[in-house]
């Protein structure tokens, strides 16, 4: 894992913690920081972070529902992943990542149920922003793990596709490509 990214993820954990240790969770402050985390997707499209970013969005959502017992191992395990990552010890990181995915299914049967659709649901949000950011639709859908369909279905119902803006006019696009086919005009 690169040092940049990296120092991206580190700073990303310590703010979950920061959210999940104060008394009254800040909801809205997760979310932000899960669409600010897909900016770096965009960019990077590192599995690591995509994990990380899927992990925020839905801790989001289904935060102040889970039991104060699986919060705080919750709060403990994004502390020793941090710490693993802060080590280099990737194997420890990847492990502790995979029991906070665990521990927020398995805080609650309302939420276990809720959960499955929360992160499929995540995982085409995100998508989704990054087709805004400017990723094609296999990118945006193979980064996220679901099938063109999936994300093609949703964006559609959204303004996703329609936020296009083409920096040159079509007759400038139109003269580049002749001149780069060497078509005589």
């Amino acid at each position: 894992m690169e040092k940049e990214l990296k120092q991206e993820i580190l700073q990303d954990l310590d703010k979950v913690t920061s959210i999940l240790e104060k008394k009254n969770k800040d909801i809205i402050a997760l979310a932000a920081l899960s669409d600010r985390t897909i900016e770096d997707v965009a960019v990077r499209k590192e599995l690591d972070l995509i994990t990380v970013t899927v992990l925020i969005y839905s801790m989001s959502k289904v935060v102040n529902k889970l039991p104060e017992k699986v919060l705080q191992d919750i709060i403990r395990s994004l502390t020793r992943a941090r710490a693993a990552l802060q080590k280099g010890d990737l194997t420890k990181y990847n492990r502790s990542i995979k029991l906070l995915y665990k521990l927020v299914r398995q805080g609650n049967v309302a939420v276990k149920e809720h959960l499955q659709d929360v992160m499929a649901a995540a995982r085409i949000k995100k998508g989704t922003r990054l087709l805004e950011k400017g990723l094609s639709m296999g990118q945006a859908a193979g980064l996220m793990g679901l099938s063109n369909w999936d994300l093609q279905h949703y964006a559609g119902k959204t303004t996703a596709l329609d936020s296009h803006d083409e920096s040159l006019p079509a007759t400038d696009r139109l003269k580049t490509a002749f001149k780069l086919f060497g078509v005589q005009q």
